[in-house]
């Protein structure tokens, strides 16, 4: 038609049929054109309509997302290029390994790290079909891809078998080995990547840095039996010290990598099958210091609740802002109760619940905190109930907070003198067990077993001390506890002479144990201070979201003015996951000097370090945090580190630093030595 068309210009005279005959032909095809145009016009319309709505969720959701990552990436970011951060905050300091470089000091001591509860990375080797592509990927840290596209999947194979505490039959999933398992926990997100970095100005590379990397779901011993990672841990060291002119190596755990590394020092001198036979000079021989980190040595209140009820301070916080949201089945996915029943497998996590009972954390009416002031930044006197501010008396009673409560069910059972509590014990009272129930829940767990009876006489017993929680355990997970009572112990010894102690339990209790035969290798006690950091907690029995439901919930309504009682957590100073107490007690009283834990007198030193959250955005997770991972990126706590890898010794660091009561809260504890 096109052809008719250049055919009808050139025309000058009147028309002929022939050409009326090819206009008429032209216009129907013009109009046939016109309505096409109007029909793709209306589809068109149509779709718009259609599409509009999901267009502009998609646009909505995608603007959240995009958001969300970018405020992630700055709050997660190790820092901003430096001509970015110098441009707008001006000159940047120099990170520590440059400092220290520039003053002369070089790589001298070979470091091993070793990392603790989940922050270093584990992978697939054997899966189930649904994870068949994720053969070598992590399936913890990184991406974490498995878990965005099959939780279900991912769930399982986290899950190892509650009877053994050790893989599922079809399922290994195994440490990530080398740097690379905890040098970022996820991208942007550092854990040890940025004191690598450091030490590396200095000359060190892998060859004199090794990562301790190992399975920190399962009991420490069980590390050794399924994987080997003692033994390797030790012909690890042993060949950095050979290669390293001899030079003894500094360990730096973190975390329950202290916890770890304390039962390693026990395995290493114990005679064969149950330890490695190295001798009980070994240690002397090989290690010039250990510099714990953020060390649980005496446990974390914060695992009970974890334990008890999947919860802690921030996951009260968000039911208390949307109600019931968490406790949704979303998509057959009861997250909470997935979540308790692959945790209750992870047998390490029993290794952070309080040790000493009520003689380091406190009775009903006693604690070695007991008059902390939560209000005041700068502490003047604890021995008074006052709150200071601004250097005058403000004449504000705080209220003494009965911390040796670990849980407490209800407010006024958290304040009220013992003499004035009702207490039923739980222990006499018969759990009934309904299998009838067990079709109807997707997750069956050991609460519903317990039957109502059983859980209100949990909470009929008003309120558990550090001694009374191992028996709470005991009554509300005994699979999990049976596990846990074979690996480890949470007591303090009587006589360590006793052969009892020789077994592997005790090895990560540093109140049933003794440090080496050492007396020249030097213990650091490295930790933040300074923030708010879970103490005791105040519960409520929650109302059925479903079938099959976790009963126990941290009453966030719970709040007292003038007091360290927030969103129903009691908090103390330390390190946002260590409480001070369990952080520093070891190195200000247990190991000072030469003592029954510590017998040939081993230096200790504390060195605590005050948090300042970053100044701005382009500080990332800042240069002064104390956090408790956040401190890996503290140029200070490198700066020691690296001063002692080159070389120096505690007394070089002008020996203890401390800005906490914890030599005052550590002389309330009546612990023989």
């Amino acid at each position: 038609m096109s052809f008719l068309r250049r055919r009808k210009a050139p025309i000058a005279h009147a028309p002929t049929d022939s050409e009326n005959k090819f206009d008429k032909i032209d216009g129907e095809v013009k109009e046939e054109k016109g309505i096409e145009k109007i029909v793709k016009g209306k589809r068109k319309d149509e779709k718009k309509r259609n599409w509009s709505c999901v267009d502009s969720c998609c646009w909505v959701i995608g603007c959240i997302c995009s958001t969300w990552w970018f405020l992630l990436f700055l709050y997660h970011t190790t820092s901003f290029p430096q001509y970015v951060a110098e441009a707008f905050g001006g000159p940047v300091p120099d990170p520590p390994g440059v400092k220290l470089r520039n003053d002369g000091l070089t790589a001298k001591h070979p470091v091993v790290f070793v990392p603790g509860i989940v922050t270093s990375g584990l992978e697939l080797w054997e899966g189930r079909p649904c994870a068949e592509e994720l053969f070598r990927k992590r399936m913890w840290g990184g991406a974490f891809g498995g878990l965005y596209k099959r939780p279900l999947c991912w769930v399982e194979h986290m899950t190892l078998d509650n009877e053994t505490g050790l893989d599922r039959s079809g399922i290994r999933v195994r440490p990530v080995s080398g740097l690379v398992a905890a040098d970022y926990f996820a991208p942007g997100y550092f854990v040890w990547a940025v004191l690598i970095a450091n030490l590396a100005h200095l000359g060190y590379e892998e060859k004199n840095m090794y990562m301790a990397s190992y399975d920190w779901r399962i009991s420490f011993q069980n590390t050794e039996v399924r994987d080997q990672n003692l033994s390797r841990m030790k012909s690890n060291i042993e060949l950095m010290v050979a290669t390293n002119g001899g030079k003894k190596v500094v360990v730096i755990p973190h975390s329950m990598g202290v916890l770890y590394f304390l039962h390693f020092m026990k395995w290493v001198e114990a005679p064969a099958p149950m330890g490695d036979g190295g001798g009980s000079d070994w240690c002397a021989k090989h290690i010039k210091a250990v510099m714990n980190i953020g060390g649980p040595f005496l446990g974390v209140p914060k695992s009970v609740a974890g334990l008890f009820s999947i919860e802690a301070r921030d996951i009260a916080a968000v039911r208390s802002i949307a109600p019931g949201i968490l406790d949704k089945d979303v998509f057959g996915l009861q997250t909470f109760q997935h979540i308790m029943q692959m945790t209750r497998t992870w047998d390490s996590t029993m290794s952070m619940i309080p040790k000493g009972g009520d003689t380091i954390w406190g009775s009903l009416d006693w604690s070695p905190e007991g008059q902390y002031n939560c209000n005041a930044k700068k502490q003047k006197n604890n021995d008074t109930h006052h709150a200071f501010q601004k250097g005058k008396e403000s004449f504000k009673l705080m209220k003494n907070a009965n911390y040796g409560r670990l849980i407490s069910f209800g407010k006024d059972e958290a304040e009220l003198h013992s003499s004035r509590l009702e207490r039923l014990d739980f222990r006499v009272k018969p759990k009934v067990t309904k299998p009838e129930n067990k079709s109807k829940c997707a997750i069956w767990s050991e609460y519903q077993e317990m039957g109502v009876e059983g859980i209100n006489a949990v909470a009929d017993y008003k309120a558990y001390t550090a001694s009374s929680i191992l028996d709470l355990l005991h009554y509300v997970a005994p699979k999990m506890m049976k596990r846990g009572d074979a690996h480890f112990s949470h007591g303090i010894a009587d006589n360590l002479d006793d052969p009892k102690y020789k077994h592997y339990k005790y090895w990560s209790n540093p109140l049933e144990t003794t440090l080496p035969n050492a007396p020249d290798m030097e213990i650091y006690s490295i930790y933040g201070v300074g923030i708010p950091t879970e103490r005791a907690y105040v519960y409520k029995l929650s109302a059925p979201s479903s079938e099959c439901y976790i009963p126990f919930q941290i009453d966030s309504s719970a709040n007292v003015e003038d007091s360290c009682l927030k969103g129903g957590v009691y908090s103390v100073d330390g390190d946002e996951t260590v409480p001070v107490l369990s952080a520093g007690f070891m190195c200000a009283k247990g190991w000072r000097g030469r003592t029954r834990f510590n017998p040939s007198g081993s230096p200790t030193y504390i060195r605590e370090y005050k948090h300042a959250p970053p100044a701005n955005l382009l500080e990332g997770r800042g240069t002064q945090s104390g956090a408790h991972v956040d401190i890996l990126g503290n140029f200070a706590v490198i700066e020691d580190i690296i001063r002692v890898a080159a070389g120096a010794t505690g007394k070089d660091l002008n020996g203890d630093r401390v800005y906490s009561d914890i030599f005052k809260w550590s002389e309330k504890i009546n612990l023989k030595l």
